[in-house]
């Protein structure tokens, strides 16, 4: 009977790699009937009439043209996070499917991280963490030294929700804070916490010590941080990348870590994603590298799945959709 009643919604699978999450299940099983791609493929025929959302976790099930035209009776696709590479945005609008997304669920969490990783690479904490371990070490340098985060200045290349948290938590370090986004912060917003809006990007590289990227990948944000933009960059500055990995060229980031172009990088993101093991990336001693967990945090992974669920309800009952995407 329960089947019947609750609307049928797509997702990849459960628990694995690229699974819903196992303690969501229960709670999204109140809304709806769950069905995995598995079962999907195998009643086709049966089972496309009924499916009127997709829940993507970790960017699956794939979302393509012949999946869309299987689903006639599709209303939205619910997409976990902030970011929207992963999808066709033209495509999903040509079939007059609604999209939404969960940009506030993850804000604080990736803030957070951010900034995690602009004090581990500025105070040398993973190399500090091998000389406490290595069983060579016999004493501990008074002269090994990493750099101090208050009064430098961070620069913010993208200030969206997460880009302005990371400000308010930098602001708490009395660092100074300038910022380069497509559009101006408010005034308030800027005094609130002590930017400076930079209009070009050169400047902002230029002059800062920690350079964060915390922007959606686009065409036009594509290696956007390139040979030239590193080149710009003190020699003492650090690298910090939030956003996603083919924001910055990694060859030409590579090559700038080799030769002293820049100090050292933090990176969550890479393309791919994981790197080769040979990729001279994880040979580096002044790179930090974590597997894209930006958002993952318990808070977070659940803030995110009852967003979505909000937004998949409002969808399906003719409601405005919360966090909706402008597919225009």
């Amino acid at each position: 009977m329960q089947d019947q009643v609750l609307p049928c919604v797509l997702i990849s699978n459960f628990g694995k790699l690229y699974g819903v999450n196992t303690d969501h299940v229960k709670d999204l099983k109140k809304h709806f009937n769950l069905i995995t791609m598995q079962e999907f493929l195998q009643d086709k025929m049966n089972l496309s009439q009924k499916i009127q959302a997709i829940y993507l976790w970790g960017a699956e099930p794939h979302i393509d043209r012949e999946l869309l035209a299987s689903l006639p009776a599709l209303k939205i696709i619910a997409s976990s996070g902030t970011g929207l590479d992963h999808l066709d945005l033209n495509l999903i609008a040509s079939f007059g499917v609604k999209l939404a997304n969960t940009p506030q669920a993850v804000s604080n969490s990736t803030a957070d991280f951010g900034m995690a990783l602009l004090l581990a690479s500025a105070r040398r904490i993973l190399e500090g963490n091998e000389i406490a371990l290595s069983p060579d070490t016999k004493y501990f340098s008074i002269n090994w030294t990493g750099q101090e985060v208050t009064g430098c200045t961070l620069g913010i290349i993208g200030m969206g929700s997460i880009g302005y948290k990371v400000a308010q938590r930098a602001k708490a370090f009395d660092m100074k804070i300038l910022y380069h986004n497509r559009n101006r912060r408010k005034v308030e917003e800027e005094q609130a916490v002590g930017a400076h809006y930079c209009a070009k990007l050169d400047e902002l590289l230029q002059l800062s010590d920690f350079v964060m990227l915390v922007l959606r990948l686009t065409p036009d944000t594509h290696k956007m941080i390139g040979k030239r933009e590193l080149g710009l960059m003190k020699s003492t500055a650090i690298l910090i990348n939030i956003g996603r990995g083919q924001l910055v060229d990694q060859d030409a980031l590579v090559e700038a870590l080799q030769t002293g172009i820049i100090k050292a990088a933090a990176l969550d993101v890479t393309y791919p994603e994981p790197l080769p093991r040979s990729h001279p990336l994880l040979k580096l001693k002044n790179v930090i590298l974590t597997p894209h967990i930006g958002s993952a945090t318990f808070q977070s992974r659940r803030a995110m799945m009852e967003d979505m669920v909000e937004s998949l309800l409002a969808a399906l009952n003719g409601l405005p959709i919360p966090n909706e995407v402008n597919l225009k």
